[in-house]
């Protein structure tokens, strides 16, 4: 598999095109390195060469970053050993006798971030394909190529620690402003312009910009200031990890062993700690999930999709308007209210999003005026004629969705398909009496739509199989990492969740608090505790969900508190009135204030008492696992690793443990039967174990036989 072929100019300048010939981007493996050493390392010595240049002849990447498959196949030695081999290639570039340019279009992360840092110039074109990001952090890893070292040579102890510990995408025009890129160009001919740079730094006519060194800079330089740079550093990484992810800690130690001992030093320490990283839980779940959020994205076998061109959403509130702001960049969309004060709203919306995309880079100012020009807002029905796509967004209502539907279907052609943007109501319901019930199904968007990654594709038993295609491709473009779930209550994401927070309710009606909850979840890993969860999706949202599905499931003891409708009628709903669980400041901070003390009244008086915390973990998390098996018996979810997706990216179950069936797995099911039996002697049928479960335990299997 080459991926590297030697251009050899006149002028003496070398082009080392990456260009991977199986894959559509360029990765990094231990054969790269191989031939990275064989190919490039000799032109050191060849007198006829005077400089290179390295630059991708892929379209819009540059180095995608390390291939993380060849990863899961090695142990922990034969991994460190591979970062050891690429940081030995990576400094005899970087200490090497002639100059070599790093021409940079398209993504550099990971990996590609530090090829780009062990050359001598980086030029970058000023696109917003362009960015650079040590995002291994998000992967449980870190920086194995000389990030820890050479970004804090490069840009300073202060601006290197933050892109390190949260692996935050940097585009061209920022990074040129904190030093990581020495100068801008176009897109076109990038490899031109850097053999010109090249030729220049080898003739002595250029050097490397100056970075000006801050004030900051100087003192962070002072071991004092430097210990308490890191010191700090290091409390806000255990605050916000809660010591639950081990990459952030290694790459703080990784960075101050190279300003201790020097660069040598912390490559050696990059090394010892990629091993054991990537060969830990944590790591393997978290890659296994980004190996599966980009099978999801492909496009499945079956029916192929309908070409949609035009694209209508009905309702431009928060979640209609933030529908047509995922979708301008692709389709004409049309965005109706019924009326003119709504529709500005939801206009407002969608104009303050395209605003921050262009003062991030991720868009031009041109690309946002020609979005403006794809939606056409109206309040006039007619304007739905010719959508290929129509994705109904308006209130939580049965009638009102069906009324609405209704409408639809008199204006778009038999072959458009509908969707409703609902996370509960059946589609099945919702299609009674629609003249082309098999093009009807769910498309259930998680808040805020920009950023939440999930999309719920709800298919009814007479959805027509083109009609599920047509979503999840379109899901797909809007960014979306999307899974097909069948028709039913709650679906498979609001089915799971419900028995989680009303266990919340029944615990503080036994007397726990709700910072003890709240605090034990989040150790847990969640991001969210589950009390505070209900403030934000609301009370009465809360209410309706957990009564709903309770009924649905009151057989096997699921049954709802009656507690959050009688908070809601006596005025609590969350944070959206700033009256819920938590008081809310009348203030721009995003965290609650304090626990609200009245709301002990709805569940057994302001008495409360310490409940143990493997108690609340074991009943929260066990409810919220075993359902999600329900599911998978009840082929409400086709496989497990659908399952683990729309549990972390639509819910937040903790990430590194894998999903609910990673983490049955994890555990083992036989220990995960024990538990739950154990819980409902205690507190009732509703901890029955799930057959499916029940099932693998006395088989002693797994749910991902090949993990």
């Amino acid at each position: 598999m080459p991926m590297i072929r030697i251009e050899t100019r006149g002028d003496g300048v070398a082009i080392v095109w990456l260009d991977h010939s199986e894959k559509a981007v360029n990765t990094l493996s231990p054969g790269v390195v191989d031939e990275f050493r064989a190919t490039v390392l000799p032109l050191f010595d060849d007198p006829a060469v005077r400089a290179l240049v390295v630059a991708s002849a892929k379209a819009d990447t540059f180095i995608a970053g390390a291939d993380l498959e060849i990863i899961e196949g090695l142990d922990e030695a034969q991994i460190s050993q591979m970062s050891r081999d690429g940081n030995a290639l990576l400094e005899a570039i970087h200490t090497g006798p002639k100059p070599v340019v790093a021409a940079v279009h398209g993504a550099a992360i990971g990996g590609g971030m530090e090829v780009a840092l062990a050359c001598h110039y980086i030029l970058a074109s000023d696109d917003p394909r362009t960015v650079f990001s040590q995002a291994e952090v998000m992967l449980g890893l870190l920086p194995a190529g000389g990030g820890t070292q050479r970004l804090v040579e490069r840009v300073g102890l202060v601006a290197a620690l933050p892109l390190l510990l949260t692996g935050a995408r940097v585009r061209a025009r920022k990074a040129k402003r904190m030093g990581i890129v020495d100068a801008l160009t176009t897109p076109g001919g990038i490899a031109e312009t850097g053999a010109r740079a090249a030729l220049a730094l080898a003739e002595g006519r250029l050097a490397r910009p100056k970075r000006r060194r801050s004030l900051v800079d100087r003192l962070s330089a002072l071991p004092p200031v430097r210990a308490k740079i890191l010191g700090e550093a290091a409390k806000q990484v255990r605050r916000r990890t809660r010591g639950l992810y081990p990459a952030p800690p290694a790459i703080l130690d990784c960075v101050e062993t190279g300003l201790k001992k020097g660069r040598l030093a912390g490559l050696e320490r990059e090394s010892f700690y990629f091993g054991r990283l990537a060969a830990g839980v944590e790591s393997r779940n978290l890659v296994r999930l980004f190996h599966a959020m980009n099978r999801a994205k492909k496009p499945a076998e079956g029916s192929a999709p309908k070409r949609v061109d035009r694209l209508a959403v009905l309702g431009a509130g928060f979640m209609g308007a933030g529908v047509a702001s995922v979708s301008l960049g692709h389709l004409q969309v049309v965005l109706k209210d019924i009326s003119d004060a709504s529709l500005g709203a939801g206009l407002l919306a969608v104009e303050k999003g395209l605003e921050a995309q262009v003062r991030s880079g991720a868009i031009t100012r041109r690309e946002a005026d020609r979005r403006r020009s794809a939606l056409l807002p109206t309040t006039d029905d007619a304007d739905l004629a010719g959508a290929d796509l129509v994705i109904e967004a308006v209130f939580e209502d049965l009638e009102l969705k069906r009324r609405v539907l209704a409408d639809a279907e008199a204006r778009i052609a038999p072959d458009a398909v509908f969707a409703s943007n609902t996370s509960a109501l059946p589609i099945a319901r919702i299609a009674e009496g629609a003249r082309h019930p098999e093009r009807v199904l769910g498309m259930h968007y998680f808040s805020p739509v920009p950023k939440m990654p999930l999309l719920e594709i709800v298919v009814a038993e007479r959805t027509a199989e083109w009609a599920t295609a047509t979503a999840r491709a379109i899901g797909t473009a809007q960014g979306k990492t999307c899974i097909v779930v069948k028709d039913g209550p709650g679906f498979y994401t609001t089915r799971i969740l419900a028995p989680y927070l009303n266990e919340a309710a029944v615990l503080l009606a036994e007397g726990a608090r709700v910072e003890d909850l709240d605090r034990v979840m989040k150790d847990f890993g969640y991001p969210v505790g589950p009390v505070a969860l209900i403030d934000e999706v609301g009370i009465d949202v809360g209410a309706h969900v957990a009564a709903d599905l309770g009924a649905a499931f009151a057989d096997r003891g699921l049954g709802a508190s009656d507690a959050l409708p009688t908070m809601f009628e006596a005025g609590f709903q969350g944070r959206k009135n700033g009256r819920g669980f938590y008081l809310y400041p009348k203030t721009r901070r995003k965290g609650p204030k304090s626990v609200n003390p009245e709301v002990y009244r709805f569940f057994g008086g302001p008495q409360r008492r310490t409940v143990a915390v493997e108690e609340i973990r074991d009943r929260m998390a066990m409810l919220m696992v075993n359902e999600a098996v329900w599911c998978l018996d009840e082929g409400v979810i086709a496989s497990p690793e659908d399952g683990d997706l729309g549990a972390i990216l639509g819910l937040g179950f903790p990430p590194f443990r894998g999903g609910p069936f990673r983490f049955v797995d994890h555990e083992g099911a036989q220990t995960i039967v024990d538990r739950m039996k154990a819980l409902a002697d205690r507190h009732g049928p509703r901890f029955n174990p799930a057959p499916g479960l029940t099932e693998l335990a006395g088989s002693g299997g797994r749910f991902y036989p090949e993990a």
